[in-house]
């Protein structure tokens, strides 16, 4: 308690930073767009949590903390979004966090530090306020407060009745009282305007006074086991379950799970890439889309099961067979994943692509990756922590890498590169979903109506009204770009590319255009 105290003069100096950051958040963020202002915001932050830190960019490799937090900053000034605004938070954290040198070895640590510091930091300011009051009552200074506070009621009480009489007497004064205008002053204070105050606040606090949660300390002690010498039991239970899950029982187990994923494998290689035909009232496009997810879901369960066989130091990990069987199985499962990708690329060939689509080839992807991470674990010997940190940084790493890939332009483009107009197969192109994508998808959409008014000028009257609407998304987007808190490095290509693309114009003489036609 009384730390906070003997540290008074910089929590004060902490809480006079945080105010004038909420003012600068007000600047930057109320009522306007989101932009570059995100990223000047996150390194202005940081560099006032290393200000008041300064010793803490006194040790070895100085450089390494501030380039990792501007790595991790990059995502936010290529394009806001959920993802960039999440890697940007987690870099701010770390940072913050390494500044008290308070990370902790290993990554998997780390990303629980950065995870349970993220979650308590909107309740810091209010639990440092807290404690702040109830050390200052043991102390006593609630008196000496009220005493610093007394001695002004007279001399403001007093001061205010010579103004008023002043301004009875001085018609220059009551000129000046006049223009202050008390419902005017009243209208200022806007309920929205000082949640988001507090809002920022808050959260500033959190990095200007970085302490990690102490909910893993106490997690640890409680289930820390209390050993009894000399005592050694075994209870049925306990044996129950060495029954269940022994060697023999996992051995068992592994030939049985080889087996049917053997099958599900030769089923896929005839039905799905030997061209057999299916039984009758079945689809390739059905056939493709009801095992993509389900085997996904299968692979997750196989390893847990592995995870949960092979401990390290079990006398299963130990044993040459039942390790074979285990690569044999996770390499199956591995077959099984890429074979689920082959599915769903089948699907989106008939049915296009879509966000959860992407979703689902980058979770795929992830799923694979981890299953060769078990296989790693396992002929190396390490520790589940290991494996756990080995996927966390794959994950961390897939994730960076989406933050800078245009979704939206990149599925406007493959759905019209592969539309029915446009290959003659395939399904029509939906000019409402990749309208929805917005004006990343624009330049695929230009190109496709400049294709159909080359190929069949005769039939583009139904895209009069499709040019119109995203004229005038073209315009908003063009309107809301002009403000410079808007600017992202992504929103500055595509402008370029808008500015030198060649206007599309459907010929005139034409019937209207209507919705779903």
């Amino acid at each position: 308690m009384t730390s906070l105290l003997t540290a008074a003069p910089g929590t004060c100096a902490r809480f006079g930073v945080a105010v004038l950051f909420a003012a600068l958040a007000d600047f930057l963020f109320y009522g306007q767009p989101v932009g570059i202002t995100l990223f000047l915001f996150g390194m202005t932050l940081a560099a006032a949590a290393a200000a008041i830190q300064p010793s803490a960019l006194s040790a070895g490799r100085v450089w390494f903390k501030p380039v990792a937090l501007l790595v991790g900053l990059l995502p936010v000034l290529e394009n806001v979004g959920a993802l960039s605004v999440a890697i940007g938070l987690a870099a701010l954290a770390g940072f913050a966090l390494s500044l008290v040198g308070r990370l902790r070895r290993g990554f998997a640590r780390i990303a629980g530090q950065v995870a349970l510091f993220l979650l308590a930091a909107p309740f810091r300011f209010v639990h440092d306020f807290f404690r702040w009051r109830k050390a200052a009552r043991r102390l006593g200074l609630r008196r000496i407060r009220f005493a610093a506070i007394a001695v002004w009621i007279m001399p403001l009480t007093l001061g205010a009745v010579f103004l008023a009489l002043f301004g009875t007497a001085n018609p220059v004064i009551e000129y000046w009282l006049s223009l202050i205008d008390l419902h005017a002053l009243l209208d200022l204070i806007q309920l929205p305007r000082l949640a988001f105050w507090l809002v920022v606040l808050a959260g500033v606090w959190a990095f200007l006074r970085p302490r990690p949660p102490r909910l893993l300390h106490r997690i640890a002690r409680r289930a820390a086991p209390v050993p009894v010498s000399g005592v050694t039991t075994t209870t049925k239970p306990a044996k129950a379950i060495e029954n269940i899950f022994g060697k023999a029982a996992i051995l068992r187990a592994l030939v049985v799970f080889n087996i049917l994923f053997a099958m599900q494998t030769a089923l896929d290689a005839t039905y799905l890439w030997g061209g057999i035909a299916l039984p009758d009232g079945l689809t390739y496009a059905a056939y493709a889309h009801r095992g993509a997810y389900p085997l996904i879901v299968t692979a997750l369960l196989a390893a847990g099961f592995v995870l949960a066989a092979l401990r390290p130091g079990s006398a299963t990990s130990s044993d040459p067979f039942i390790r074979r069987l285990v690569y044999v199985w996770v390499a199956q499962n591995i077959v099984l994943v890429i074979s689920s990708i082959l599915r769903l690329e089948l699907y989106v060939g008939i049915y296009a692509l879509t966000y959860w689509r992407v979703a689902a080839f980058v979770w795929m992807g992830l799923v694979a990756a981890g299953l060769a991470l078990i296989i790693a674990r396992i002929a190396l010997g390490k520790s589940n922590e290991w494996l756990l940190s080995a996927n966390l940084l794959t994950l961390s790493a897939t994730l960076y890498a989406c933050s800078f890939i245009n979704f939206g332009a990149l599925i406007a483009n493959y759905n019209v590169e592969h539309s029915f107009e446009m290959t003659g197969h395939g399904s029509k192109l939906d000019f409402w979903y990749l309208r929805s994508l917005g004006s990343s998808a624009r330049p695929a959409l230009d190109r496709f109506l400049a294709q159909q008014v080359r190929t069949n000028a005769a039939s583009v009257s139904p895209y009069r009204g499709l040019v119109r609407l995203l004229g005038q998304d073209e315009a908003r987007y063009r309107a809301a770009q002009e403000n410079w808190r808007a600017w992202s490095f992504r929103d500055w290509r595509l402008l370029r590319t808008l500015d030198t693309a060649i206007p599309f114009v459907v010929p005139q003489g034409s019937e209207p255009f209507a919705p779903g036609r």
